[in-house]
């Protein structure tokens, strides 16, 4: 279980970092400016910070696992939108609800620890997660730049972070379904 956690953070946070980190610069290769792309990407940061109580809540009701693949797929639809439009003002919405999603995952994984492992564990394991999302996080980024050099394109790069946010919703998804065949761990 550990295990397909980190992938799946690497594979969550490869996906979320692209328009993170490249936002600004799509927006000055579609002819806005720096400035607009960075008004974008504070509209995001600022619709994450909006998310967090909502995705939390959600997670106490529904657990983390699904918690975690509702907010992976609501993510990858979003990635999936900007590779699609590119307007300024799609380009704004699609920002505001790309913070709005992407910012409840990272939280599932804190969740997912605290019902599938010991308390005394949760250190350790949520470290491990952790380093693993930051890890996603760096190479998402080079990633997708890498990926804009070879093509020329962001609408590349975004679909290639619909693919990584694919593979993290199909390991939690798995996840998931073993899950509903098995009782949780347990801890009084």
């Amino acid at each position: 279980l550990q295990a397909l956690l980190v992938a799946a953070g690497v594979m969550c946070c490869l996906a979320m970092s692209v328009p993170q980190v490249h936002l600004i610069a799509y927006s000055r290769d579609l002819g806005y400016g720096a400035a607009r792309g960075a008004e974008m990407l504070s509209l995001m940061l600022g619709a994450s910070l909006v998310s967090r109580v909502p995705f939390g809540w959600t997670a106490d009701r529904i657990g983390g696992l699904a918690n975690l693949l509702l907010g992976s797929v609501l993510q990858a639809a979003a990635l999936l939108l900007y590779a699609f439009f590119d307007g300024l003002d799609a380009l704004y919405a699609i920002s505001a609800l790309f913070g709005l999603v992407q910012s409840g995952v990272i939280p599932s994984y804190a969740v997912i620890v605290r019902e599938y492992f010991p308390a005394g564990e949760a250190a350790t394991r949520l470290a491990l997660i952790a380093v693993a999302n930051f890890a996603g996080m760096a190479l998402g980024g080079w990633m997708a730049g890498e990926i804009f050099d070879l093509t020329g394109s962001y609408r590349t790069a975004f679909l290639g972070g619909v693919l990584w946010n694919a593979g993290n919703a199909a390991i939690v998804a798995w996840l998931l379904l073993r899950s509903l065949r098995r009782p949780a761990f347990v801890s009084l």
